[in-house]
């Protein structure tokens, strides 16, 4: 039985790249429908070959609009919710204090809380605050549930750092900023990088909440529900396909540099 000794030695690998091409594949059906040229208003059906769209992104009218107003909310969100995240981090880390356990509790609910109830539960604060909803009650709405997956991320480098390098670089008369910028940062800084970027894919890809919170500002998935009613234009799936080839982009060249730098330390 040479085939099912192959199989089973083989097993876990073929059942990941069966799992990876299930997750990747809306992204192929996404990329080939942006090269479609549909006949009428929805771009469901496989029609023509064409380049138009790639040609002209911004074809259709606020859809740049809207695409500019999410990635400045993500930027400014992953900026608040990386910085604030960060030193939450350290704080539940390094330090004993009065409440330390409710905090660390209370600081992962927004991760377990359904998205329509804080949605539901932020509105009320603005309305109760008379805050004109708009660009920034979507940026402190991205903010706070962007924090929980900082922390996260963070949390977990902070805890596996070895406190004798810093012990080590103090010995060597490093000041505490010194020894911060040039020992601590440089290894937290794997955790920073992942809660940046997932905070900025969270903050760029919600709907729910943004949907509650926006008043009359509408961001990129807003705009794509909204047009999704009166049918599908081929531009959408070019941004789509663009935002996941720079993604895929950033991890790859992340991961050259990463190997490189081992090699250098090997």
């Amino acid at each position: 039985m040479p085939f099912v000794n192959w199989l089973k030695r083989r097993l876990v690998v073929i059942a990941g790249l069966l799992t990876l091409g299930y997750l990747l594949l809306p992204n192929v059906v996404v990329t080939v429908f942006s090269f479609n040229k549909p006949k009428g208003r929805f771009n469901y059906e496989w029609q023509q070959f064409s380049t138009d769209a790639w040609k002209d992104p911004c074809g259709v009218a606020d859809m740049c609009g809207s695409l500019s107003i999410s990635l400045q909310i993500a930027v400014w969100a992953t900026v608040g919710a990386t910085v604030l995240g960060t030193m939450i981090s350290f704080a539940l880390v390094r330090y004993r204090f009065r409440a330390r356990g409710a905090v660390n509790s209370l600081i992962f609910l927004p991760m377990a809380m359904p998205e329509v109830v804080m949605a539901a539960s932020l509105l009320t604060l603005f309305l109760n605050m008379g805050a004109q909803l708009g660009f920034w009650t979507i940026l402190i709405a991205h903010i706070m549930f962007c924090l929980s997956f900082v922390v996260t991320a963070v949390k977990a480098r902070v805890m596996s750092m070895d406190p004798r390098l810093e012990e080590a670089a103090r010995d060597l008369y490093a000041g505490p900023v010194q020894t911060f910028l040039r020992v601590t940062l440089p290894i937290a800084a794997p955790g920073i990088a992942a809660g940046a970027l997932l905070s900025f894919a969270l903050s760029f890809d919600d709907f729910i909440i943004t949907n509650f919170n926006a008043g009359s500002t509408v961001t990129f998935p807003m705009f794509v529900w909204g047009s999704a009613q009166r049918g599908t234009p081929v531009q959408i799936n070019v941004i789509g396909t663009a935002m996941f080839l720079i993604a895929v982009l950033f991890v790859l060249t992340s991961m050259v540099v990463t190997n490189r730098r081992n090699k250098q330390k090997a």
